[in-house]
């Protein structure tokens, strides 16, 4: 499965994306709000994009973003209903991730059975909850000491699209 938007190319991983793809999970800022601290070595990279390329596709539905010949991020349902995503720093702004959500979000509905899609955000990520909510996600819930990230504790908002918000 491949999609084309105007600026992107959404695709499935592949090996040879691995320095690509450790460009942006070694970098910092992009791994600010991850579930994990950035990849200090290739090889958690490499761990990383084995599993997302070994993954049950039946529970898992990822893609990798494309940007002018050169892989910037990921995006998809890492674990069905729950979507994540993460763009390198250098391609912030500029409305990327909405094309790619504006493809990925019908196209997760159309090809899986699941009522809603979900999605987790640490709450200082103003970014990301601002895209979800121009998506029509909505607050269900907030937690707190959701997930320890290096030293410090870390609370989370939930958030919810339901499957009936996008006529699917």
């Amino acid at each position: 499965m491949i999609f084309v938007t105007e600026r992107l190319i959404l695709r499935r991983a592949r090996l040879d994306d691995l320095n690509d793809i450790h460009t942006v999970l070694s970098n910092a800022a992009a791994m600010r709000y991850w579930a994990t601290p950035e990849h200090e070595t290739l090889e958690q990279s490499r761990d990383w994009l084995c599993s997302m390329l070994g993954a049950d596709t039946s529970r898992s539905d990822e893609f990798v973003i494309e940007h002018q010949g050169r892989v910037i991020g990921k995006a998809g349902a890492w674990m069905l209903p729950d979507i994540a995503y993460i763009l390198h720093p250098d391609h912030w702004r500029r409305g990327l991730m909405t094309e790619a959500m504006r493809v990925l979000i019908p196209y997760l509905f159309a090809q899986h059975n699941v009522p809603r899609l979900t999605a987790e955000v640490d709450p200082r990520n103003a970014a990301t909850i601002a895209l979800l909510q121009r998506f029509g996600f909505t607050e269900t819930h907030r937690a707190e000491r959701t997930l320890k990230w290096k030293d410090e504790w870390c609370d989370s908002i939930y958030f919810a699209l339901p499957r009936s918000a996008v006529g699917a």
